[in-house]
This record gives structure tokens, C-alpha cells and sequence, in this order.
């Protein structure tokens, strides 16, 4: 294992957020790809949890790890970040590919019409009509929309369907009920 790092115990509710990319200067910064367009719960949590890339040669750790960050921020398209347990760019470099991940009880609360991709992932789709339309597999980010992506099946075969989360189609969104209600009809 990497000098430094503590051995930890990935929470239940953890959540992968991004990767370590590579190194950033000579001080033991590294650069971190979000998986998100808004990195607010890298930057939520003061304590981020690592697992080895799950195409690494040789890892620098095996398991689960913790970071105490001392600071993360914006920089160009990726964050930045340093932590304590790592000190020069050598221990930087040895974390590339490196999973992270928050607990999600550390994320930032959403505003009332907000949601995290996360916590949409397995809800059941139905239109205005009560008829299901599939559940939410994934979400895609177009650019100027996010696509909802559903699974469905039909004549036992897998399908999948997409529709726009946008307010013009998406009518309710019930987390706790795990449920989203759409204008959209099964033949669109």
C-alpha cells in the first residue's frame, strides 16, 4: 500500500463521483475528472474515499482507502485537489485512476426542483395515462438537456427508450415514491 494511506470501510451510501487523473505540480496536487458537470459533492466532503482502478497493473492500494482533503477547487475543466496523505507529486502520480467516492449523506442539499442523477437511477417511468414506461437505467447529458434512459422489455425482449428530463415532458418527480410521471407516450 501507498505511504500514507489508511485502509477504510466504503460506506453504504457512498457514491462514485470522479477519478484521480493525474498529478497537479510538484506539491502533491492532483487533478480530478467529476462525473458530473457540478462537482458539489467533491467539494461537500472533506473526506473522500479511494478504490484502485479496475484495470490497474499494478495498484499503488488494495481496498478501500480514505482522503482527508484540505482543499478541492475548480480549475479549467477538472478539480483540484489536495489531501494530507499526499505530500509531493510522486504519491500523486502513484493515485492515477483512482475511484472516488463521497457518501452521499455529505452531499449538498438540491433546491426543490434539483435532483442527482443517483438518487433517479431505478425509479419507475409512467405517463399521465398510468402506463409504465420502464425504469431509469441511466441519464445522459446532451449539452443543452439530460436525457432520461429507461429499460423496458416487450415480447420478452430487453429495449431501451429515452426521454427528455425536461419540464415540458417530465411532470412529477417522486423520490421517495421512486416513481417520475411524463407526457410521453410508449410509442414515441
Amino acid at each position: 500500500m501507498a505511504p500514507g494511506l489508511e485502509p477504510a470501510e466504503l460506506p453504504a451510501d457512498a457514491v462514485e463521483v470522479g477519478r484521480i487523473h493525474d498529478a497537479w505540480g510538484i506539491k502533491g496536487w492532483f487533478k480530478v475528472q467529476p462525473h458530473s458537470a457540478s462537482p458539489e459533492a467533491l467539494f461537500s466532503s472533506r473526506r473522500w474515499y479511494l478504490q484502485p482502478p479496475e484495470k490497474a497493473a499494478k495498484p499503488a492500494f488494495a481496498g478501500t482507502v480514505l482522503l482527508r482533503i484540505r482543499e478541492a477547487r475548480e480549475h479549467a475543466d477538472s478539480v483540484v485537489a489536495s489531501a494530507r496523505e499526499v505530500d509531493d507529486r510522486e504519491a500523486a502520480e502513484a493515485l492515477r485512476g483512482a475511484r472516488i467516492f463521497v457518501p452521499r449523506s455529505s452531499f449538498p442539499t438540491p433546491a426543490d426542483d434539483e435532483y442527482y442523477w443517483v438518487d433517479l437511477i431505478g425509479l419507475a417511468v409512467v405517463n399521465r395515462e398510468g402506463v409504465e414506461l420502464g425504469t431509469v437505467r441511466d441519464l445522459l447529458s446532451t449539452g443543452p438537456q439530460t436525457v432520461l434512459v429507461l429499460a423496458y422489455e416487450a415480447d420478452g425482449q430487453p429495449h431501451e427508450r429515452m426521454i427528455p428530463f425536461v419540464a415540458a415532458y417530465v411532470d412529477q418527480v417522486d423520490v421517495a415514491g421512486r416513481r417520475i410521471t411524463v407526457d410521453w407516450q410508449p410509442d414515441y
